[in-house]
């Protein structure tokens, strides 16, 4: 029987995360992400996402986990899962206001990172045309009930359903502003060195970034400090931009496509494990 770790060539998720559009994503997930003050604090103060000079390859390393946590088989996804729950036992965090320490991995800062995240992916899919139908965000948003728990959350209190996404986003509201942290983290995110070989990325990277910012929802634009715009007009010519882009990203080869090669190498077998008529056994 092949093993295609926690979710397979049938399931919504690798549809989704198998288009290369989902890179928008990327920087609609941080956006959102950077909005809860603890989970944004816990991450500057540990993270090398706020060194110039590594923030690039830290974003890399995220995008490899997020590859095999998704295409990975069950050895690799629970060897992944448990490096990456041992690194956050051991990181702590602080509150610049009060001076309170708080243990990274608590729940609920969790909870934050994975909604923040799933978010993302959702809505840009749902822009970009890949999602159509209800009932296929919700199966979405249920599957990714198992990718919260390789992080080390009980999947019974995930959202599973878009209903439940937006209302746990309504709850969060009023914990969520902007903090100096998340404005430098910008900063850095959207144009921060890359290797030369990858230099056309100074020039994507931005554009990525401003459309991530066109498509986040009014609640998070206006945190910003941008007009909370919730109105078809005015959202329109992002969702055109960004089904433009994902028709050039897919006209483009896939050994091509932006990422880095461990990214690069799930995804094609992923894509060529949905193309197949049988199963084919995994391989790393």
């Amino acid at each position: 029987m092949a093993d295609f770790g926690l979710f397979g060539p049938d399931s919504v998720t690798w549809r989704v995360h198998t288009d290369p559009v989902l890179a928008v994503a990327g920087f609609y997930a941080l956006a959102v992400q950077s909005l809860q003050p603890p989970a944004m604090w816990g991450t500057y103060q540990n993270s090398s996402l706020f060194d110039r000079q590594q923030a690039f390859a830290r974003l890399m390393r995220t995008g490899d986990f997020v590859a095999v946590r998704t295409f990975g088989s069950t050895a690799e996804v629970d060897q992944i899962g448990r490096r990456v729950r041992k690194i956050h036992t051991r990181l702590r965090g602080h509150n610049p206001d009060t001076g309170e320490e708080f243990r990274v991995d608590e729940p609920e800062n969790l909870l934050w990172v994975h909604c923040g995240e799933i978010i993302a992916y959702l809505r840009v899919a749902q822009r970009a045309g890949i999602l159509v139908t209800d009932a296929e965000a919700d199966a979405y948003v249920d599957e990714q009930r198992r990718a919260a728990a390789v992080v080390g959350l009980d999947p019974a209190g995930v959202p599973g359903s878009v209903a439940e996404l937006d209302a746990y986003f309504q709850r969060m509201l009023p914990l969520l502003r902007l903090t100096e942290e998340a404005r430098a983290g910008f900063r850095i995110w959207a144009n921060a060195p890359v290797p030369l070989w990858l230099a056309p990325l100074k020039v994507v990277y931005p554009t990525l970034a401003a459309l991530a910012f066109a498509l986040l929802p009014g609640w998070a634009r206006g945190l910003y400090g941008l007009p909370p715009w919730e109105y078809p007009l005015l959202d329109a010519p992002a969702t055109a931009a960004l089904r433009a882009l994902r028709l050039a990203m897919l006209a483009t080869p896939e050994r091509l496509r932006a990422g880095s090669p461990i990214q690069r190498r799930y995804t094609n077998r992923a894509l060529r494990l949905m193309r197949a008529d049988r199963p084919v056994p995994a391989a790393a």
